[in-house]
């Protein structure tokens, strides 16, 4: 939420939230066609949108960790068009769009703030579209990496540690990579000397080696 309210405009942010939800670890919080009613804060947890193709595989379209709003993609047609499941235990804080709505129309810091958030999604869709129409499968898993802990640092944690709560299939699903792909970069980052990794855990042991592969700069 934005900074610069007031103590009785902080109070009516805190009643949008209608409940918290916990979900578990593979459930979904939503599902593909559910009705669109209301955008959701995570406050806990780490999950993952995705739809189903053609040929009924999954395809990975987003992660979304502690701090972030999901749901955004139901405000269009009124109802949601991806699944949104839990890639570990986790709890969300319901906030009814209508509410939301109804309280940036008397609040425009928060008008404009949920804006952002709106416009921060659009960008973010447009660099995954360049890293799925230009960039080789390394600058792929680098990009992917500098903005996994670009956003954890944000939230107060590690610049150069992050535990992995997606697998590497679900990697190569998000970035339009094999498998095998995904898991022989990670093999050749690690020789390098580029990063550490065990298991779900890596340490970026060079970033700027990370930054030279991806030679250009992301949007957040």
């Amino acid at each position: 939420m934005p900074v610069g309210f007031n103590a009785d405009e902080m109070q009516k942010v805190d009643e949008v939230v209608e409940k918290r939800r916990r979900i578990k670890q593979g459930e979904r919080l939503f599902s593909s066609g559910d009705a669109f009613t209301s955008l959701y804060a995570i406050r806990t947890g780490f999950f993952k949108t995705c739809v189903a193709s053609e040929d009924g595989r999954e395809q990975v379209t987003g992660f979304q960790m502690a701090g972030e709003i999901i749901g955004m993609d139901g405000i269009v047609a009124d109802h949601h068009n991806c699944n949104a499941v839990a890639l570990e235990d986790a709890e969300v804080c319901v906030m009814p769009f209508a509410s939301v709505e109804e309280l940036s129309r008397e609040l425009p810091v928060l008008q404009r703030h949920v804006h952002k958030i709106m416009s921060r999604e659009i960008v973010r869709e447009n660099s995954v579209m360049m890293l799925l129409g230009n960039m080789r499968a390394e600058e792929r898993l680098a990009a992917f990496l500098l903005n996994l802990v670009q956003r954890l640092h944000a939230r107060g944690l590690s610049q150069s540690e992050l535990v992995l709560r997606m697998t590497r299939e679900e990697i190569g699903s998000y970035l339009g990579l094999k498998l095998e792909t995904v898991s022989r970069t990670f093999s050749k980052f690690s020789d390098d000397g580029i990063i550490e990794v065990k298991q779900r855990y890596v340490k970026i042991i060079d970033a700027d080696a990370l930054k030279k592969i991806f030679n250009s700069q992301i949007a957040y």
